[in-house]
């Protein structure tokens, strides 16, 4: 596995690397920082050569669609680790496993996703992998208009999550619209958590800001603590979307790193399942590299 990151990662580039070891293959690193990027090599060049090195490509860019360019020079399979503020593919199916592990179900669910829904890439795809899901309502809390979930997020769902049913009683066509999923848009944390089943906390990000004033002025706007969670739990006799959790609601989760979005005090709670869900990040990219490469079968639809 060939390895580029040309922006800071901990879990995506560790966990895709135990991944492909655990797996019994290796990988060959490259960081813009110590290579021919720094003498200006292209992007596409680097990936070209790189792919030759491998059998699978994972690239981290920090512009987005970045990971579409360099798809179309590589001669091996290319995944998408992250592409500036554009997508994060795997993480958003780490992120429904997770939420299958710890509730038994992704169908109908409320799901409060917190912070920098402008520049988190997580959320973007976290959102439109949730399309392929039923009777999903989704909370988009956000300090300022300015960070909520961009439009092109927004009008994708909107578009992917209703269909058309086909009915004919008493031989009549009749085309009934169902809707799949909603969105909501809250500024209130304590409003826009109250009775979910997930709670979706990301960080502001320092790095996306034009400057560190306009940052400090966002910095801090979110603190989840046990107050704020237990406040906006479900009653324990809720007739909602989970019938016999395997844990009490909402349960955190988030893509990390934190900076201080959620309190340390809540690390040890059973609903905390942030770590969890990092670990999983090598299990899913486990299976991703195994069906790339042909030691898993792939889906019929595949």
């Amino acid at each position: 596995m060939a390895s580029l990151f040309y922006e800071v990662s901990t879990r995506t580039s560790c966990s895709f690397s135990a991944a492909m070891q655990r797996l019994g293959g290796s990988v060959i690193s490259m960081d813009s920082y110590s290579s021919s990027v720094q003498k200006g090599e292209s992007l596409e060049d680097s990936v070209t050569v790189m792919a030759n090195y491998a059998d699978v490509v994972v690239l981290r860019h920090k512009e987005t669609g970045a990971a579409t360019r360099a798809a179309a020079v590589s001669s091996r399979p290319l995944i998408n680790a992250g592409d500036g503020t554009g997508e994060h593919p795997t993480q958003a199916l780490l992120d429904v496993y997770t939420i299958r592990q710890e509730i038994g179900t992704v169908n109908g669910l409320t799901i409060a996703m917190v912070g920098d829904l402008k520049h988190g890439r997580t959320v973007h795809s976290l959102a439109k992998l949730l399309c392929f899901y039923k009777n999903i309502t989704l909370h988009y809390v956000s300090p300022t208009p300015e960070l909520g979930m961009p439009e092109s997020v927004t009008d994708y769902v909107d578009k992917k999550a209703g269909f058309l049913q086909c009915q004919s009683p008493n031989l009549m066509l009749v085309l009934v619209v169902t809707k799949l999923l909603l969105q909501k848009v809250f500024s209130s944390l304590q409003q826009g958590i109250q009775n979910v089943d997930v709670v979706y906390m990301t960080r502001i990000q320092k790095e996306r800001f034009s400057s560190v004033e306009e940052y400090n002025k966002i910095k801090g706007s979110y603190t989840l603590t046990a107050k704020l969670l237990n406040a906006a739990a479900r009653p324990k006799d809720f007739g909602g979307s989970v019938l016999g959790p395997s844990r009490n609601l909402p349960i955190i989760m988030h893509p990390l790193p934190r900076v201080d979005e959620i309190s340390t005090e809540l690390d040890h709670d059973d609903r905390a399942a942030y770590f969890r869900q990092a670990e999983n990040g090598m299990y899913v990219r486990m299976a991703i590299l195994a069906m790339i490469l042909g030691k898993s079968p792939l889906p019929p639809s595949a």
